[in-house]
């Protein structure tokens, strides 16, 4: 099929698209290159540049270690809850910029496992699907080991996730926690959060979400749904860079309750008493464990900026449209290479990510990398799309879906 009424389509929606500005806010959208892969490592805002350049000369280099009582100590706490009010629906107070990831998770669900069995010994399971990121999974078999727990796997499709039906069929009187993904990481499934986080709470147990692949994309709404705790990176959709620190929310009706197990200095009542031995601090600053990653944290304020001047629900359309026009083109001129689809149709299913179906995916994405079109491979047989809204143009997705056709060419 030709590509030209899809170039007609991604001008015009170009023209009308009220974020189109905000592109040549991020590094690199001048250039030719063609980027899927912002739901794994977003583009670098321009802004971010200065900014790190005033911290190092003014703050770290002027002020050095003045800088901890003046603002640094607090940056876990302010940050987060600038995260929190933009992006998770989250009130102040219950969101924390601390640790990878995994970390993070290993905290939480180790916490929720430990509280949940404390109050009924019965309670020894871990639900969690078995298509989750690895690193999900991964924990969630060594806390088990760990703790003498029960891991028990919600069978999914992988061109989708969980959904309400599965979940109700393996949580139970022996659920002490659910771990699920609100987007999935392969599909690109948008899950039901807040009926699966009543289906968890009907069973008796902590619902934990990772929203590595939402936070910043998809509007979350975490007290609203009654979400018990959550963690999601900071480095996709949120533009923090490289490694940045993920983020924690616990919800205030559990800060007393959980205990996080891994003891630091930075999570003490009185972090520079330096006392012989350990008492939690009271609210977030207990799930904190050593020094904060000032350094690392600073990139992500600048999309915060951007995010709260535009609003979570505009990115979610431009989400949508991005994503809505990508499967029109896969169908125009992808499906009749033999090209399939390995996520939702249906965007109210989707996050911002579409997932592409092929036997020669994985040399095809050699192929696009080595022309400056990157997206990423994912088993079996995936090439991912991952759209970010505030750096990603109608014309730029276009001319990528183009480079994927001729790619499948070549390889087949």
């Amino acid at each position: 099929m030709s590509t030209e009424s899809f170039a007609a389509e991604a001008e015009a929606s170009d023209a009308a698209d009220p974020l189109a500005a905000y592109r040549d806010a991020f590094v690199g959208t001048e250039t030719s290159l063609v980027y899927f892969d912002g739901n794994s490592l977003g583009r670098p805002p321009r802004a971010t540049a200065e900014r790190l350049r005033t911290f190092v000369t003014e703050e770290w280099g002027g002020r050095l270690i003045r800088g901890w009582d003046e603002s640094w100590m607090d940056l876990p706490f302010r940050i987060g809850d600038r995260l929190g009010r933009s992006t998770l629906g989250a009130a102040t107070g219950q969101t924390i910029i601390g640790d990878s990831t995994t970390v993070l998770l290993y905290k939480l669900l180790r916490a929720g496992l430990a509280e949940r069995s404390a109050a009924d010994p019965e309670r020894v399971e871990i639900v969690v699907g078995r298509d989750d990121f690895p690193t999900d999974r991964y924990l969630v078999e060594g806390i088990a080991a760990e703790r003498g727990a029960r891991v028990v796997w919600v069978e999914v499709d992988t061109s989708r996730g969980v959904d309400a039906d599965a979940l109700r069929a393996v949580v139970g009187p022996r659920t002490a926690v659910v771990l699920l993904s609100h987007v999935s990481y392969r599909s690109g499934y948008l899950a039901d959060a807040e009926t699966l986080t009543r289906i968890a709470h009907d069973a008796g147990a902590l619902v934990l979400w990772d929203l590595c692949h939402s936070a910043g994309s998809v509007p979350v709404e975490l007290d609203a749904w009654g979400v018990d705790l959550a963690v999601g990176c900071t480095y996709k959709y949120l533009n923090g860079g490289p490694g940045s620190p993920a983020f924690a929310y616990v919800a205030d009706r559990h800060h007393r309750t959980l205990t996080q197990p891994i003891q630091g200095w930075m999570g003490a009542a009185d972090v520079f008493a330096m006392g012989p031995e350990y008492r939690p601090a009271d609210g977030m600053r207990r799930f904190l464990s050593g020094t904060p990653h000032v350094l690392a944290m600073l990139a992500m304020q600048d999309t915060l900026d951007l995010i709260e001047g535009v609003g979570i629900a505009a990115i979610r359309a431009k989400s949508v449209a991005l994503t809505e026009f990508a499967l029109r083109v896969g169908d125009g001129i992808l499906a009749p290479l033999g090209v399939g689809l390995a996520s939702p149709r249906d965007p109210a299913e989707r996050g911002g990510h579409v997932t592409l179906s092929h036997p020669a995916m994985r040399a095809v994405t050699a192929r696009l990398w080595a022309g400056d079109v990157i997206p990423d491979y994912r088993d079996p047989h995936g090439l991912r799309i991952g759209l970010a809204p505030l750096s990603t143009s109608f014309a730029e997705t276009l001319t990528g879906l183009v480079a994927v056709a001729e790619a499948v060419r070549a390889e087949g």
